[in-house]
C-alpha cells in the first residue's frame, strides 16, 4: 500500500481498525453472513474505541476528523466483512444530514449519542417507486399545528429497524416536484413509525435492510432539517459526502478478496509447486493489486478534497464510487477464479467477498447514474469554460 502521507492520528486509526478487523470481525464474518444477525457486539467494540465520532466535531463529542478519517475505518472493517463495514458506514450516512444542515439545538440533541455509538443512524430516501429518481418519492409530510404528520413507506433502508435515529426525506409540497421535498429527524419509537419486512439479501447479510412504515407519524416541527423544500439538496449534499464511503467499502472488500487469493495461491500445490509460481496466476494477482491501489488513491484524494472544504465535489465523489465499485466486482470475481472450485464454495470466503462487492455498484446511486453525473458535470464545465 502507498503511504498517502497519513498523519500519525490517521495511522493510529488504521492500526486500531485493523486490529478490530483481525480479532473481532474476520472470525465471525461467515457466521453472520449465514445468520443475518446484526453485529451488535462489534458495534459495541467500535463504540468503545471512540470510532463512531471520527468525523463529528469535538464540541459534539466527536474526534473532529473528516471524510478521510472515516474512510480509513470503513476500509478496514469492510476488508473483514462488507456487511459489518456498511453497518458502520450507514450510520455516518444518517448522521451527515444533521452535521451539514442541523441547527445547533439539533446537533446538541443528536450528535453526542451518535458520536459515542450509544445510538446509530440511518437515512431514509429510497421507496418502491423512487430509487435513482429521488424526486419521485411518495412519502408525505403535512404540517398540522406544531407537528408534521408523515405517511408513506421507505424500503431497502440500511440499518433499518436497528438504528435509533433516522433522517427521512418526505414531500411537503408535491406540486413543486424535487423542490417540494423536506428532511426530518425521526426517532425510533415515535408513534406511527414501524418496520416492515427484513430483506433477504445476496450479500452484506450482516447488515439489516428493512422497510420503514409511517402511518400518521407525528414528528415535532423542531425536527425539520434546514427548512421546507430543502430535502433534495440535503440528499445530494449528503451523498457527495457519503459516496466516498461506498467507494472505500468497495476498496476494503476488494483488498480482503486479494488477501485471500494471495494466501491461497501460496498454499495451493499443483504439478508439485504452489500455483503462485505460475505466471498466469501472478499476472492476475498483479492486476488485482494495481487496480485496488488505483481505486484507493482516487478515493483518498476525493476524501481529502472534501475535507479541504471544496464546494462542488459531486463529480469527483461519483468517479470514486464508480471506479472503486467496478474494481471491487472485477477483483472479487478474479479472486474466486484464483481459488478455482474452492472459490465457489462457502467454506472459503472468496465467494462472500464477490457477493458483498455487487451492492457497491448499486446503492447510493447505481453506477449508470454515476456516469450520468460525471458526464453532465463535464459538459457543464466545458460550457462554462467556453463562455
Amino acid at each position: 500500500m502507498l503511504d498517502y502521507l497519513l498523519t500519525e492520528d490517521q495511522k493510529m486509526i488504521r492500526e486500531l481498525c485493523a486490529r478490530i478487523t483481525e480479532e473481532k470481525i474476520i472470525p465471525i464474518a461467515a457466521e453472520l453472513d449465514r445468520t443475518e444477525e446484526f453485529p451488535w457486539d462489534v458495534m459495541k467494540v467500535i463504540a468503545e474505541s471512540d470510532l463512531f465520532g471520527l468525523y463529528i466535531e469535538e464540541k459534539y463529542g466527536g474526534m473532529g476528523g473528516g471524510v478521510l478519517d472515516l474512510s480509513i475505518a470503513v476500509e478496514e472493517f469492510s476488508r473483514g466483512c462488507g456487511g459489518i463495514g456498511v453497518c458502520y458506514a450507514a450510520s455516518a450516512l444518517g448522521t451527515y444530514p444533521i452535521i451539514l444542515f442541523g441547527n445547533d439545538e439539533q446537533k446538541q440533541k443528536y450528535l453526542p449519542d451518535l458520536a459515542k455509538g450509544r445510538k446509530i443512524a440511518a437515512f431514509g430516501l429510497t421507496e418502491p417507486a423512487a430509487g435513482s429518481d429521488a424526486s419521485a418519492i411518495q412519502t408525505t409530510a403535512k404540517k398540522v399545528g406544531d407537528h408534521y404528520v408523515l405517511n408513506g413507506t421507505k424500503h431497502f433502508i440500511t440499518n433499518g429497524g436497528d438504528a435509533q435515529t433516522y433522517v427521512i426525506i418526505a414531500m411537503t409540497d408535491k406540486t413543486k416536484g424535487a423542490r417540494g421535498a423536506s428532511a426530518f429527524i425521526v426517532e425510533k419509537g415515535t408513534p406511527g413509525f414501524t418496520f416492515g419486512k427484513k430483506e433477504d439479501k445476496m450479500g452484506i447479510r450482516a447488515s439489516s435492510t428493512r422497510e420503514l412504515i409511517f402511518t400518521d407519524c407525528k414528528v415535532p416541527k423542531e425536527n425539520l432539517l434546514s427548512k421546507e423544500g430543502m430535502g433534495f439538496i440535503v440528499t445530494m449534499k449528503t451523498f457527495d459526502m457519503s459516496r466516498p464511503g461506498v467507494a472505500i467499502q468497495a476498496v476494503g472488500i476488494a483488498q480482503g478478496a486479494l488477501d485471500v487469493a494471495v494466501k491461497y495461491a501460496r498454499e495451493r500445490q499443483q504439478f508439485g509447486k504452489p500455483i503462485s509460481s505460475f505466471q498466469g496466476i501472478q499476472f492476475m494477482l498483479a492486476d488485482m493489486a494495481t487496480q485496488i491501489e488505483a481505486a484507493r488513491a482516487l478515493v483518498y484524494a476525493t476524501a481529502r478534497e472534501i475535507d479541504s472544504g471544496k464546494k462542488d465535489t459531486g463529480k469527483d465523489s461519483a468517479m470514486a464510487k464508480l471506479f472503486a465499485s467496478d474494481v471491487a466486482m472485477k477483483v472479487t470475481t478474479d479472486a474466486v477464479q484464483v481459488l478455482g472450485g474452492y472459490g465457489y464454495m462457502k467454506e472459503y470466503p472468496a465467494e462472500k467477498y464477490m457477493r458483498d462487492a455487487k451492492i457497491t455498484q448499486i446503492y447510493e446511486g447505481t453506477n449508470q447514474i454515476q456516469r450520468s453525473i460525471i458526464a453532465l458535470a463535464l459538459i457543464k464545465e466545458m460550457a462554462k469554460a467556453s463562455k
